[in-house]
C-alpha cells in the first residue's frame, strides 16, 4: 500500500538559487513562451513523480491557495 504524501515542509536544499533558476529560463521569453515552459515543466516534474495521489494532493493545493489569493 503506497503512503506517500506531498511534502509539505521545505524540501529544496537551495530555493533562492532554485527560483533564481526558475526565472533565468523564463528572461527574454514572451509571456505565451513562458506559460509554456511552465506548463511544460509541470508535465515533465509530474511524470518524474509519478504518483497520481501526490500529484491530486498537489493540484488541489494549488488550486486552493490560487482561490484564495
Amino acid at each position: 500500500m503506497n503512503t506517500t504524501h506531498l511534502i509539505r515542509t521545505p524540501n529544496l536544499p537551495d530555493p533562492d538559487g532554485f527560483y533564481e533558476q526558475l526565472i533565468d529560463a523564463q528572461r527574454d521569453l514572451s509571456d505565451e513562451q513562458a506559460d509554456l515552459l511552465l506548463a511544460k515543466l509541470v508535465l515533465i516534474l509530474s511524470n518524474h513523480i509519478g504518483d497520481r495521489r501526490v500529484l491530486a494532493e498537489a493540484l488541489q493545493l494549488a488550486r486552493d491557495n490560487t482561490l484564495g489569493a
